[in-house]
């Protein structure tokens, strides 16, 4: 029974891979259009190549520092072992193959889809929701198949071939190993996501200054030479750079709860380690239902409801999921449970699930009331656009502000509800239960960029109106999709930060984090800081990045005669240029920032002080993460509510007038908001939890005394081990003496 649940879970992931590569066949299938979009979208692809291989060669210097670090690190204390490094590569590796594989279907699917608008708006959701499913089931096939693959591999190698007790040193090091794994897919993904959003901005923003405000053309015109920068950014940023965040943060939710499932006592038919196996097979399961609910996007004719389509594939998925986990966690888990001295039953379990799988969905609801047009704060945004540039900045940063407040409350009732229902473990399978149907949150997360690269492609290809317009409309739920993909992530970022924030406190040895001792209270502040610092790094650099662009957009509109009168091409390779250049030299710091501090605050002051960071760093990057990327999607669609016209105080605006010019600031501030420092917040507050828990038994503070012996040091150290004998919970305490 225990193997063959083991081996499902690699299996579910192959599945999925399988299911990712008849949709990846049945879209390059689709006609590219004429010769003119087959060109354009050759130039996207090619510059979101060059961008990848460009940051693969500084991701793969570090990625061969860090694991030497980590294998002689392994070496140094009991409960780690040098193939941590080995699992490091290979979460490095697949995060960096996820975004690979989501970029190389977007850059496909997006001149087929524009192709596909010129028929139906029906057939142009299939074609972009069909490539962005690619990527959702790429992410998650390799995520489950990896991680479940190496689960069977270091549980045969630490505990079954000594046949060790599953609560013992030896899983310890094996979960320890897979920690690695994890540490490797959230520092790829940060780099991705910060290096992506910079790019992308950068062109985005330099496009924008100039080509709608300076020069008046139409946003992604060909005469524009930072268009081709800005839709290849599209692909690097919120396809390539959100499949690595999502591989992280699905790979660090089902991690934090088999550690926390370690220390659960589970007498069960498959040998103790049900509550470790339950999150992966959830995640497993989860592959499948999302498969199911993606039958159900589709829409009947002109007149269909997009947003529509997309919300009954991603309700349908997770009810599959709800329905499902009960019959798992009945069939798997014992009656009774217990972790810390909190005691639950499998019933209790089920229920903190579906409490995950309802905060994801209320958080994605929230989030697409306060950045979908035509609701009040959109409309508020828009309003205040007819008084000015600086009214529409501060209505956009009073919605951002806002928009924090239901989040956080859900957020905070699904923590509590979690715990009250099967204490740590509860808030961990809660993220868990929320982060199963990633393959559908993903595949509608990116069907919206490659809708925007479908609209940038018809514009640039100067195509009838009615193409553009049915482009426009999946843009806009792109938007909208894009903003709630972006809360539903950092809702799961916070309940796995707090899972990962538990395994550390387990394995690093202390009881509870104090702030009213000085230097942990120091340490919450510093923790506070650091989301400030971090997105002050990314927008700085995007501005630097930007006003490169803006400078050289100017100088082939003053030096290259006939751009205007579409008789001379601009050079878009120099704008692809530089936003690649700056984007990789711009990320390093950032990325810096999260991987460096932990360690050195944990070897400096202890584990303690360094819980309080995570503690400060958790909740302030929560609170930035949901501002920043509820106010840019909402001044996003504000911006983009003009272009179909709107009323202000009886009065019909459109593209052109003073407060759509308004509105084009406001969503220039807003884009490195919602597209480069918002998102990353995820990435920062699990990575530095993840970094924290890698360095755990370095710093720990296990049970020891020291007693002098003439002239030698004897240390005694004390360990406890929960064992199950004769049905029963038996503490056993061992004692290690070292001269």
């Amino acid at each position: 029974m225990e193997q063959a649940l083991i081996y499902l879970v690699p299996a579910l992931g192959v599945v999925g891979l399988l299911v990712m590569a008849v949709k990846s066949a049945w879209v390059t299938k689709q006609d590219t259009g004429d010769k003119n979009m087959m060109e354009l979208s050759g130039y996207i692809a090619d510059g979101a190549m060059a961008f990848l291989k460009a940051e693969w060669k500084v991701l793969s210097y570090f990625a061969v520092i860090a694991g030497i670090l980590l294998a002689w690190s392994g070496t140094m204390v009991e409960t780690s072992s040098p193939v941590i490094a080995i699992s490091f590569l290979i979460g490095a590796f697949l995060s960096a193959l996820a975004g690979y594989i989501g970029m190389k279907i977007a850059t496909k699917a997006n001149v087929r889809t524009t192709q596909a608008a010129r028929t139906s708006l029906k057939q142009a959701l299939k074609v972009s929701f069909t490539g962005g499913s690619v990527m959702g089931l790429g992410v998650a096939g390799l995520a489950v198949l990896g991680l479940g693959s190496l689960f069977i591999i270091f549980y045969q190698l630490y505990v079954v071939s000594v046949g060790a007790g599953v609560n013992g040193l030896e899983m310890e090091k094996a979960l320890e190993v897979l920690a690695g794994f994890s540490l490797g897919a959230e520092s790829i993904a940060l780099f991705a996501r910060v290096g992506g959003g910079i790019y992308t901005k950068a062109a985005d923003v330099g496009a924008d200054l100039v080509g709608k405000v300076e020069a008046g053309i139409p946003e992604d015109d060909v005469r524009n030479p930072a268009t081709i920068a800005d839709n290849v950014g599209d692909n690097v940023g919120d396809v390539a750079g959100m499949g690595a965040d999502l591989f992280g943060s699905y790979v660090a939710t089902i991690l934090a709860t088999m550690v926390l499932g370690r220390e659960i006592v589970s007498v069960d038919a498959f040998g103790g380690i049900a509550p470790i196996l339950l999150p992966m097979v959830l995640a497993g399961l989860g592959i499948i239902f999302s498969i199911m609910g993606m039958f159900f996007v589709t829409i009947k004719d002109e007149k269909g409801d997009v947003q529509r389509a997309l919300n009954m594939g991603n309700w349908s998925s997770i009810v599959f999921t709800a329905i499902a986990s009960f019959f798992v966690v009945k069939f798997m888990l014992p009656e009774t449970l217990s972790i810390r001295g909190v005691n639950f039953t499998n019933m209790d379990v089920f229920y903190a699930i579906i409490l995950g799988l309802v905060v994801g969905t209320l958080m994605s609801m929230i989030t697409e009331y306060y950045t979908a047009m035509g609701k009040r704060p959109v409309m508020s945004i828009i309003k205040q656009s007819a008084t000015g540039h600086a009214t529409n900045i501060i209505g956009g940063l009073a919605v951002g502000m806002e928009s924090t407040v239901l989040p956080i409350l859900v957020l905070a009732g699904g923590i509590y509800g979690a715990y009250e229902f099967a204490g740590l473990y509860g808030v961990a399978i809660a993220a868990a239960g929320m982060m199963a149907t990633t393959a559908m949150q993903l595949a509608i997360d990116a069907f919206g960029p490659i809708a925007d690269n479908a609209g940038g492609i018809a514009e640039m290809s100067q195509l009838p109106e009615e193409v553009r317009g049915r482009t426009d409309i999946l843009d806009a739920v792109g938007n909208t999709t894009a903003a709630t993909g972006k809360g539903f992530a950092i809702a799961s970022a916070a309940l796995t930060s707090l899972a990962l924030f538990a395994a550390f406190v387990g394995i690093a040895g202390i009881d509870a984090i104090d702030i009213y001792k000085a230097d942990v209270l120091a340490g919450l502040f510093v923790g506070g800081m650091i989301p400030f610092i971090f997105s002050s790094l990314c927008i700085a650099a995007v501005g630097r990045a930007a006003m490169d662009m803006v400078n050289e957009v100017r100088r082939q509109f003053r030096e290259i005669p006939g751009i205007m009168e579409y008789k001379a091409k601009p050079e878009y390779e120099k704008c692809v240029e530089i936003s690649t250049k700056a984007s990789i030299r711009e990320m390093i710091a950032p990325g810096a920032i999260a991987l460096i501090t932990p360690i050195i605050i944990g070897f400096a002051f202890g584990p303690e002080v360094l819980g309080g960071l995570l503690a400060g760093v958790t909740v302030s990057g929560v609170l930035m993460g949901m501002f920043q990327s509820n106010a840019g999607g909402a001044w996003d669609n504000a911006k983009k509510s003009f272009e179909k016209g709107v009323e202000i105080d009886g009065e019909i605006y459109y593209k052109k007038s003073e407060p759509h010019k308004a509105s084009v600031t406001g969503d220039t501030v807003g884009d490195p908001f919602k597209d480069t420092s918002g998102p990353s917040m995820n990435i920062l507050i699990k990575l530095m939890s993840i970094v924290a828990l890698v360095i755990a038994p370095h710093i720990s503070e296990k049970a020891h005394d020291t007693v002098a012996d003439g002239s030698q040091v004897v240390t005694k150290e004390v360990k406890k081990e929960i064992k199950v004998i004769d049905g029963k919970r038996t503490e056993i305490e061992t004692i290690k003496i070292t001269k």
